[in-house]
């Protein structure tokens, strides 16, 4: 990683930014381990144990998934329970989120200690034996290596991985995934945010599309709630035969061994992948999509 890059990926963005709640963070330990057992311990998933309200939680807490901003997150987890991080918690003092928020708060404590770090938007072939599930990982840059690691903040630990540094055959990202799919390496239809969902957005070549443009906006530190889409995206009059093309290039540039800062950052600047100031959220907890206004840069 090169000196640039690493300006870039160690400062928060608007997203992770602990804002009144630093302070919070400073007693966690500035280790890989330490910044991974906290953030770990902050997250329940809002759908991997049945309904919530099986767990102890009221009906209502399932708006907590729609929480995008780190400083938000962290105000709502102190006000469950003030104890330091990275102490147990009980379920319900945990906040009801997903994947996204498990890797954005690991991602806001790397930041806030100096590692460069970001999110990834991929699949995991480790979570369901046969499926490519949707999921979010964090990418913590390990100095001693010179290397990018990635770490699974939504588990403290899981028998199939070393969750501190998971194999990149067991995470693909959104332009690997892509790339692999097209070139007929894999079966597109193994890839779906759930096997239990049929339904088609949700799945194969739309869920693919969705991650790869979701990968390039948090390679750029648009750290987006999975549920949004924009640009191209949020565009139903795009013939999706018509897209591949310019899809194979967006993946072909982000998944070479030799992406540059520069060509993440140019990439962005294409209106059709970048986040504009309002986006689109087809929320699990609202009855259907609703615009969202993002805070400003």
């Amino acid at each position: 990683m090169t000196e640039t890059a690493a300006t870039f990926y160690t400062p928060q963005s608007r997203f992770t930014d602990p804002r009144a709640m630093a302070w919070w963070l400073d007693d966690v330990r500035s280790d890989l381990p330490g910044i991974h057992e906290a953030a770990s311990g902050l997250v329940f998933h809002y759908t991997a144990r049945g309904d919530i309200t099986q767990h102890g939680f009221a009906a209502g807490r399932i708006a907590e998934i729609d929480e995008r901003y780190a400083d938000v997150l962290l105000a709502r987890l102190h006000e469950l329970d003030p104890a330091p991080l990275g102490g147990d918690r009980t379920p319900t003092d945990r906040v009801v989120g997903c994947c996204r928020d498990s890797t954005l708060l690991l991602v806001a404590l790397a930041r806030h200690h100096g590692i460069p770090a970001r999110a990834r938007v991929g699949f995991s072939m480790y979570l369901e034996p046969e499926w490519a599930m949707d999921h979010v990982v964090g990418e913590v840059w390990d100095r001693d290596e010179a290397r990018w690691r990635l770490v699974d903040a939504q588990f403290a630990e899981h028998d199939a991985v070393d969750v501190l540094d998971v194999p990149r055959e067991l995470f693909l990202t959104g332009p690997e995934a892509w790339a692999q799919c097209r070139a007929g390496l894999l079966d597109p239809d193994r890839f779906v945010v759930s096997p239990n969902r049929k339904e088609r957005f949700l799945r194969s070549w739309p869920q693919l599309t969705h991650n790869l443009v979701q990968d390039l906006a948090a390679l750029n530190k648009h750290e987006m709630v999975l549920w949004d889409v924009w640009g191209l995206l949020d565009d139903e009059t795009v013939d999706a035969e018509e897209l591949a093309p310019k899809l194979d290039g967006l993946a072909e540039i982000l998944h070479a061994p030799d992406l540059t800062l520069k060509q993440i950052l140019s990439l962005f600047d294409d209106p059709d992948w970048r986040v504009p100031e309002t986006v689109t959220s087809f929320s699990p907890a609202a009855l259907g999509p609703a615009p969202v206004t993002l805070r400003p840069e």
